[in-house]
């Protein structure tokens, strides 16, 4: 079987479990050559490679749905699914998404790019599907990182109660749950999973029904209750079983013969049904079966070394910046404790954690929880950091107005990943947070333009009032070395960069980078513009933009953010509100749309937001 050939998942029904492990390699040599040249994510996607064939082999895609958690996993499936030709282009403008998209396939019934969503929309499909009078299997398939978040039990507790048939596969790669995969524990996998020992089940419930009175009823509870605890204890699956869904596993989630013949068995079974798988992250690649975390993602890569072909900018990344700032600040603040939803590293906090293990907590997966947890630090003299995506904050922004902005605690959050990010895409750029934050009471919003405000920001806003929120984009440092001074920052205060007239530009955070290259331009031309670092979206320092305002009649603002609530909409109703509604504002941002993966510069040049299309606009208009 030749992995070029596959045209869909029926060009594998019938295989041989020989072929089909044959297909497995196939598989995991072209996942790393992509991911070797273009980066991409690695280690889940070499975990996943025999589930994923053995899904396909059994279910009858695209008509049997597959709701996959996250989607970076799906490297396999879209391998599967037609997509071989357009592989190459994974994650490139233009090209595939690097999770699952609904207008990319008809195989790709979910779109999701943050985790424990899964079950909750397999249970929607499963609801409609039987509203419908249609027949078809529906099939969640969740990681144990993804089990930590609330949403994940929620989804659970109400499948337990729906009886709705459905099947949950539990990837799990890190063996959160005791790995029981001996040989007795096939062989009662086997059984209870066998049509001969189910239709036993149903008859012994057909008999006991027809026993007179609570006679018949007795039967069935001892019936049901020897078998419960004979699978509780020997399989860890009781929570799953409580909860009203058939626990199977766990079961060795690389044997292509045991997926196959458990997914064929339980796909019949009526109600909902868990199986417990376990992989291996990163498996087929020896430096991703070492480090699967470092491995998660990965930018172009030499396979053998496993060093960058294309070394990056060696300017240290904003994230350690904010992590060496805040261990600073750590060794001399007992007050300070770090919060981080799963992403250590992904936030900086992992630099803390090396010195400081007990002042870094990890809630898993679990952002609303991360937030009011941070309430709860506070209200008690801590100064909780909590460090989160600027995408992954979007889940919490109930726990943000109603735990800590209705009671005005002091919380600092740290929004790494703000404004475009590049190959992820639309689930992970930071395009809202200016706009959903600046709409909380008592909020302050920084956004640094470099990595010296950055340091100060941090510095500052420990001991700032209230809720603060300091944002800022992937990325590295624009010199290689901090300046010595510190900073002090007043709440709200602008920064003059260039001193001019008639023109003001605006810059908000990293984009007055790209305002500077508007601001040579139009003196090329003529013009004279000021060029304002404005550092705090909210407050605003009414008093310095109104005198700058008197001497401007041409306003520009400049933001990695959507248009809509965003900095230029703070502008606009502060010139409404105070009587210079007459000047000429225009504004630049993100559209009233999803952006689509690529290079942020690339994407910067598309959307019109590049100093020099800004600049092209302006000339053209003024």
């Amino acid at each position: 079987m030749n992995l070029k050939e596959i045209q869909s998942p029926q060009d594998i029904k019938g295989c041989s479990i020989e072929k089909l492990n044959e297909l497995a390699k196939q598989v995991r040599e072209k996942i790393i050559s992509q991911i070797a040249e273009h980066g991409g994510h690695l280690a889940s996607s070499l975990g996943v490679v025999e589930l994923t064939i053995a899904l396909h082999y059994v279910f009858n895609t695209p008509e049997d749905i597959l709701v996959w958690d996250v989607g970076h996993q799906a490297y396999v499936h879209k391998l599967l699914t037609g997509r071989y030709d357009r592989f190459d282009t994974l994650r490139q403008q233009g090209g595939l998404s690097g999770f699952l998209k609904r207008s990319e396939s008809p195989y790709d019934a979910f779109g999701a790019g943050h985790a424990s969503t899964s079950i909750s929309a397999a249970l929607g499909f499963a609801v409609a599907r039987n509203h419908l009078g249609k027949k078809h299997n529906v099939v969640a398939i969740i990681g144990d990182g993804s089990m930590t978040g609330g949403m994940a039990f929620e989804a659970l507790n109400n499948a337990g109660i729906s009886k709705e048939n459905m099947t949950i596969i539990l990837n799990d790669n890190k063996m959160s749950i005791s790995p029981n995969v001996g040989g007795f524990s096939k062989y009662l996998n086997r059984i209870i999973s066998d049509p001969s020992y189910n239709k036993m089940r149903t008859d012994v419930d057909k008999v006991m029904a027809r026993l007179p009175g609570v006679l018949g009823s007795r039967f069935r509870d001892l019936f049901l209750a020897t078998e419960h605890a004979a699978k509780s204890a020997l399989k860890p699956g009781r929570f799953f079983e409580d909860l009203g869904i058939r626990y199977f596993g766990p079961i060795d989630g690389h044997d292509l013969n045991e997926l196959t013949q458990i997914l064929d068995r339980v796909k019949d079974f009526s109600g909902p049904c868990l199986i417990h798988v376990l992989t291996e992250k990163g498996r087929g690649l020896d430096l991703a079966e070492k480090n699967p975390a470092k491995w998660h993602a990965s930018v172009p890569f030499d396979p053998e070394s496993g060093l960058p072909i294309n070394p990056c900018n060696s300017n240290k990344s904003l994230t350690c910046i904010f992590g060496e700032t805040l261990l600073d600040l750590v060794r001399k603040d007992n007050r300070i404790l770090c919060i981080t939803g799963a992403m250590a590293s992904g936030c900086g906090l992992n630099i803390v954690e090396q010195e400081f293990p007990d002042r870094v907590i990890d809630v898993g997966i679990a952002e609303e929880h991360a937030v009011t947890f941070a309430a709860g630090l506070a209200c008690n003299e801590v100064v909780p950091v909590v460090a989160i995506y600027s995408s992954f904050l979007q889940r919490a922004y109930d726990q943000i107005i109603h735990d800590v902005a209705l009671q005005n605690l002091h919380v600092v959050f740290i929004l790494d990943r703000a404004g475009l990010v590049g190959a992820d895409g639309p689930t992970h750029h930071g395009a809202y947070d200016l706009s959903f934050l600046r709409t909380v009471p008592h909020m302050i919003i920084m956004a640094p333009s470099d990595e010296n405000e950055l340091r100060d920001m941090v510095i500052a806003a420990i001991d700032m009032p209230g809720p603060v929120a300091i944002r800022y984009p992937r990325g590295n440092a624009l010199e290689c070395q901090l300046k010595e001074q510190v900073k002090p920052i007043r709440i709200g205060e602008l920064a003059v960069v260039e001193s001019g007239s008639e023109i003001l530009l605006l810059g908000a955070g990293f984009m007055l980078h790209e305002l500077k290259k508007t601001a040579t331009i139009l003196r090329a031309q003529g013009k004279n513009p000021t060029l304002v670092d404005a550092r705090f979206i909210k407050p605003l320092d009414e008093n310095a933009y109104a005198e700058l305002f008197k001497t401007h009649s041409i306003v520009v603002t400049l933001e990695d953010n959507t248009l809509v609530g965003g900095y230029g909409s703070a502008i606009a109703e502060f010139m409404s509100d105070k009587g210079f509604a007459s000047h000429r504002l225009f504004r630049f941002g993100l559209p009233d749309d999803f952006v689509e993966h690529g290079d942020v510069n690339d994407l910067y040049k598309l959307l019109k937001i590049d100093g020099e299309s800004v600049a092209k606009t302006l000339m053209e208009v003024i």
